[in-house]
């Protein structure tokens, strides 16, 4: 399991070097709890070394890509980001990823736990087509910033951002460093990502403190994904899955053409729905674990994936994330977990983590 520089550099006696998503991570720098307020009154910085970069090549590029994740890329504007999924020939998932026009290559963006995954079964498909695949994640890192004040604190830092929507990038030079701004789609607060070299990170990431950012560790990073109703694969997306119970239809595109699984994916299209579907539920009580099951009439209709305490600005809200089958699912509905009390909640929890002025 990786380790990276940067992470080195911040460890501490006191800090708590976890797993998470491939690579050694900070659980917290300080109190989970306090690093996620920043996201609503400030800006949090966090690192991203536990992503994976891989970059194709090759005159065929773009087409092969097209033909095997569940997005456009044929279409994809130079500078522009997609997210999509990996499937098998069966429709079920097997990694997930952003993929990125670079103008000369491509960039795929995954979790270290998926990278082996991913570059084996890109190796598997390159037969005769002119692709070339490289694991990048070894010369190109990133840290991410989030919070209403994020866009302040790099502009202190000397990072003037220019407009950008999501999951698109713009390429600037910091100190006469290159480096890459990617906007992420974060629904319920401003995200972004800077991409550069590893040699460059720490003088990177100490200006940015410097500037007003609050370090957070994956425990706070974890808050936030949940709050904002985004699934993790590995976690909340298993390969068991199907796309359209996901309900991540971002990461779908019915026509763009052939790719592996999209014959599954277009026959559940045509024939309406699947049986469960990707949710959000208020808890009344104790969190539930993930794998609880999520009960009707006393009978199974779904199951927990991910579950956290958010706090609140008045009151912490205790949520969790999961399956239910959409026959009884319904926003404002109350279902069991045991002793507990689970109503469902339309995704994100926006309302509960409003950014304070």
């Amino acid at each position: 399991m990786s380790t990276s520089g940067l992470t080195e550099k911040l460890a501490t006696g006191s800090t708590r070097l976890v797993e998470y998503r491939g690579a050694q991570a900070i659980a917290a720098y300080s109190d989970a709890r306090q690093e996620f307020a920043a996201l609503r009154s400030g800006c949090g910085i966090y690192d991203l070394s536990w992503r994976a970069k891989i970059i194709l090549t090759g005159s065929d590029r773009v087409r092969w890509l097209n033909g095997m994740i569940t997005n456009n890329v044929r279409d994809l504007a130079s500078g522009r980001g997609i997210y999509a999924f990996l499937l098998n020939p069966q429709g079920r998932i097997l990694a997930d990823q952003y993929a990125y026009n670079r103008g000369d290559y491509l960039l795929v963006d995954t979790d270290q736990s998926q990278l082996r995954k991913v570059l084996e079964i890109f190796d598997h498909y390159i037969i005769s087509d002119d692709v070339e695949v490289t694991n990048a994640t070894e010369k190109l890192t990133a840290v991410g910033l989030a919070g209403p004040k994020a866009r302040q604190v790099l502009q202190t830092a000397g990072l003037e951002i220019p407009p950008l929507e999501p999951i698109q990038t713009a390429d600037l030079s910091w100190q006469g460093v290159g480096v890459t701004v990617v906007r992420a789609d974060n629904e319920i607060v401003e995200t972004f990502e800077i991409w550069l070299a590893p040699s460059n990170v720490s003088r990177l990431w100490n200006a940015v403190v410097k500037s007003g950012a609050t370090p957070m560790g994956f425990e706070a990073l974890e808050l936030m994904r949940i709050a904002a109703g985004i699934p993790r694969y590995g976690q909340d997306i298993r390969e068991r899955d199907l796309p359209q119970e996901t309900e991540q239809t971002r990461a779908l595109h019915f026509s763009k053409g052939c790719y592996v699984g999209q014959e599954i994916v277009e026959r559940i299209r045509s024939r309406g729905s699947v049986h469960r579907k990707f949710t959000g539920f208020e808890i009344s009580g104790p969190l539930p674990a993930p794998g609880d099951k999520i009960q009707l009439d006393g009978k199974d209709v779904g199951e927990i994936t991910s579950a956290a305490s958010l706090p609140g600005a008045q009151a912490d809200l205790q949520v969790a994330l999961g399956y239910i089958r959409r026959e009884v699912a319904q926003p404002g509905k109350e279902f069991d977990i045991g002793s507990v009390k689970a109503t469902e909640r339309q995704l994100p929890f926006a309302e509960f983590v409003k950014t304070e002025d």
